[in-house]
């Protein structure tokens, strides 16, 4: 259970009142003081809260901490906010408020190492390594893909309850994702989910990705015909995306464990416009929910082209090229 709500349960509180308290230094969990208000607790764990305790130096920065300890830090990523910058150097990123929170709280020279990231529509947790020892064991865990991880999705029409998407991504001129084709080459991409709650036209679905290709999950949900909604580049054209504010994508849980440490487990909660998309879209009590879809579109690997037995009179005729060109037609 998360400290704050624990808090706000124990001492009768508002869930507001309990981060601040939190985050305040008032509140000791086991005889010791804890401020990290997204750190996980045991149920039945000894809570003390200290009122006139003095308030530690309080930290004014944009940043939602899920959990923080000497070696990493947990953020709640909003959507529209960049993880790092780009070539085009911005400023505000989440990576710039780790940065600030950091300096401000502890002082000195902060390090925050990048482990991963999320794209800038997508929300939820992310994590940052506050020493070289961690980021190379977190850098080694994600690329051996020993990392719990879930996302939540509102996908659109009516898939199936559960199953594999299994197709390698290729990189397209527009610096985009797409499946590969035969004969393509590209980077394995594996993504497994499970239908969660069925809705208005779309279902909230559950993500294990096994893989962490750049866009994986929104390409091979839009390749099988049920993209994420919002999805303003691989999603449905036409006016479902600008019906909705923005990819309807969340990094709900993260764990992973490093050497010589207890297991970090911790879960974003839902934002308020991924709650409102869903909320709207939850079927009237008593309503019988859509049927899965009987023969989902499979996204699989696609074997390799074989060469095409060419016919040598046919091929003379067209040419070296081999193909035949119609009359005033252009390639």
């Amino acid at each position: 259970m998360r400290l704050d709500l624990a808090v706000a349960r124990r001492f009768d509180l508002s869930r507001r009142a309990a981060r601040e308290a939190v985050r305040a230094g008032r509140i000791d969990v086991d005889g010791e003081t804890r401020d990290a208000p997204g750190v996980e607790v045991a149920e039945d764990a000894r809570l003390e809260h200290f009122p006139d305790r003095p308030a530690r130096r309080s930290v004014r920065t944009r940043l939602a901490v899920l959990h923080e300890d000497d070696d990493v830090i947990v953020v709640d990523k909003p959507a529209g906010l960049l993880t790092v910058p780009t070539e085009a150097r911005e400023r505000d990123t989440l990576w710039s408020r780790v940065l600030q929170y950091l300096q401000l709280r502890r002082g000195g020279r902060p390090y925050a190492g990048i482990v991963h990231r999320l794209d800038k529509d997508t929300s939820g947790a992310v994590v940052f390594a506050r020493n070289r020892r961690a980021l190379h064991a977190l850098q080694e865990r994600f690329r051996r893909h020993d990392i719990d991880r879930e996302y939540v999705a509102l996908a659109s029409g009516r898939l199936p309850d559960a199953g594999t998407f299994d197709a390698d991504l290729v990189r397209t001129r527009d610096l985009r994702r797409s499946v590969a084709r035969p004969g393509e080459t590209g980077r394995p991409a594996v993504t497994r989910f499970q239908v969660v709650e069925r809705l208005r036209g779309a279902a909230l679905v559950s993500i294990r990705p096994e893989t962490g290709r750049t866009h994986q999950i929104r390409v091979h949900f839009s390749a099988a015909g049920h993209p994420i909604l919002g999805d303003r580049v691989y999603g449905a054209r036409g006016g479902e995306p600008d019906a909705v504010p923005r990819q309807m994508l969340h990094a709900r849980r993260l764990g992973f464990a490093l050497p010589e440490r207890e297991r970090v487990a911790v879960e974003a909660p839902l934002p308020d416009d991924f709650r409102h998309e869903l909320e709207s879209r939850r079927l009237p009590p008593g309503t019988a929910a859509p049927a899965a879809e009987p023969r989902p579109r499979p996204v699989r690997k696609t074997p390799e082209r074989r060469p095409e037995r060419t016919n040598k009179k046919r091929a003379g005729r067209a040419g070296a090229s081999g193909f035949r060109k119609k009359p005033g037609a252009t390639r």
